[in-house]
């Protein structure tokens, strides 16, 4: 076909399959276009920003026909703050492209061979399934179209959410269905008081201003809450909103602020102030108890995690006898939930603080064959590493979404262990890691994990077993 020049419109395109990143794919004479805002059955016409020589991507302008699979989605801020793409589709129909998205990546990608895939594992929970969420402070709110054309005074504070490719401009939530209650109360509270009292709410380009972020936390299991505000300067003024905060929500277990004058929100540096409560909060999973600080990791679906963490468990087939090596720990949850099954649990993570939390988690639940490093992973693994720690039999890891450094991969392939947990949040990265240990290791097991529903994002667990170790 002819190439398209940016902002053409192609007409009665028929939408086909989903695509990555919550994108939908058609083909135009044998062109690949990637549409924004549509669903696999539309008839839609797309206006076209970009056009390369093998593909094009562009974003739905007019519905011709609406596919089957369609639902109205149920959050008034779906399409806008660029959370949950996938609330006008069915939720059988989610899961079904998931597992297959896994298949593809590992088959495509990883060019592994792989048995047949277990059927995804459905989150428990469809709505208010996490226990963190993050909101922005903003003095430049998105405006819709209408607002911006009745020209009129109109109020630009918000509390909510960044617009995708807007980092200066925030939705105003007034209600998310992510994390149940109190969440929605607490921001509310927050934002409703800062307006009546005049406080400045940040602009992010000119850096001013004094509210910046809000980080709320909920554990499924015991009903704790969790706030963290983060301000750009001191001043009496946060006192005074916590304890009306405080005050008016007597269930807050942790409240927290912290003064960040930096250009970003990151926050891993700065003091963390408790203002009232204990500066953490608990969740409790199989008797177990772990310690959530304002800077700690946790997985965001506390249920959905429980299902993760016992496959993790059943694929590592420990007996009691094993040395465990669990690689990027976090703050030590996989490795305290395996270590009554395993000899000795060896947890490695680049960011001390978590491994501090970890050790933490150990002692408070009584476990005494576990043992943490902080540092670089691939500089930490290494056959001296090996010599102390002994040589582990089951390797989990759970590396970030950039999946696992080169280095890490070789000294795996090099380490012995008869068995590989692997489990990860990008099955693109999991496939190209699965490719470099391929030599050394097959493929057994398969299960995809459904933790963030109505997103494109997926879990997946892999079981890998060494070729010779039979012999």
């Amino acid at each position: 076909m002819k190439f398209m020049k940016k902002s053409e419109v192609l007409e009665n395109i028929l939408v086909e399959n989903f695509a990555a990143e919550g994108k939908s794919i058609a083909r135009i004479e044998g062109k690949i276009l990637f549409i924004e805002n549509a669903v696999p059955g539309d008839v839609v016409d797309v206006r076209i920003y970009k056009s390369k020589k093998s593909f094009m991507e562009g974003v739905s302008v007019k519905f011709h026909e609406l596919s089957p699979l369609r639902l109205d989605p149920f959050c008034p801020h779906f399409g806008v703050c660029g959370g949950c793409k996938w609330q006008n589709v069915n939720y059988q129909t989610q899961i079904e492209y998931k597992h297959q998205q896994v298949i593809d990546q590992l088959t495509k990608i990883g060019k592994v061979s792989i048995p047949e895939i277990m059927p995804i594992l459905p989150s428990k929970e469809t709505i208010f399934y996490r226990n963190k969420l993050e909101y922005t402070f903003s003095n430049n709110r998105w405006l819709t179209k209408e607002e911006i054309d009745t020209q009129e005074d109109i109020e630009r504070n918000a509390l909510g959410f960044h617009i995708p490719g807007k980092y200066d401009k925030i939705v105003d939530v007034e209600t998310c269905f992510l994390q149940p209650e109190p969440s929605n109360t607490i921001r509310n509270i927050i934002k409703e008081y800062a307006k009546q009292k005049g406080l400045s709410f940040f602009d992010i380009k000119k850096q001013e201003g004094f509210l910046r972020n809000l980080i709320i936390r909920t554990a499924n299991s015991t009903g704790e809450v969790m706030v963290l505000l983060q301000v750009f300067h001191e001043s009496e003024d946060v006192f005074d909103l916590l304890d009306h905060l405080y005050s008016t929500i007597p269930g807050i277990t942790s409240l927290n602020y912290v003064i960040n004058p930096k250009k970003n929100e990151t926050f891993n540096d700065l003091e963390v102030v408790c203002h009232k409560g204990l500066p953490y909060i608990v969740e409790e999973i199989e008797g177990l108890k772990f310690r959530i600080g304002p800077k700690s990791f946790f997985q965001t679906n506390s249920v959905q995690a429980y299902e993760l963490y016992k496959i993790t468990r059943a694929f590592a087939g420990l007996t009691g006898s094993e040395i465990v090596y669990d690689l990027y720990t976090g703050t030590g949850t996989i490795a305290n939930f395996v270590a009554s099954k395993a000899k000795k649990v060896v947890g490695l993570e680049y960011v001390e603080m978590a491994i501090e939390d970890a050790k933490i988690n150990s002692s408070i639940n009584g476990i005494k064959n576990t043992v943490f490093y902080s540092g670089d992973i691939k500089d930490l693994l290494n056959n001296d590493f090996f010599e102390k720690e002994g040589r582990p039999e089951v390797i989990i890891t759970d590396p970030p979404r950039a999946g696992m450094h080169a280095d890490v991969v070789e000294m795996i392939n090099i380490s012995g262990a008869k068995r590989i947990v692997y489990v990860s949040c990008n099955p693109a990265t999991q496939a190209r890691d699965l490719s470099l240990l391929d030599s050394n290791y097959e493929i057994v097991k398969v299960q995809p994990v459904d933790m963030f529903p109505h997103t494109y994002h997926v879990e997946n667990v892999v079981l890998l077993e060494r070729r010779d170790a039979g012999k």
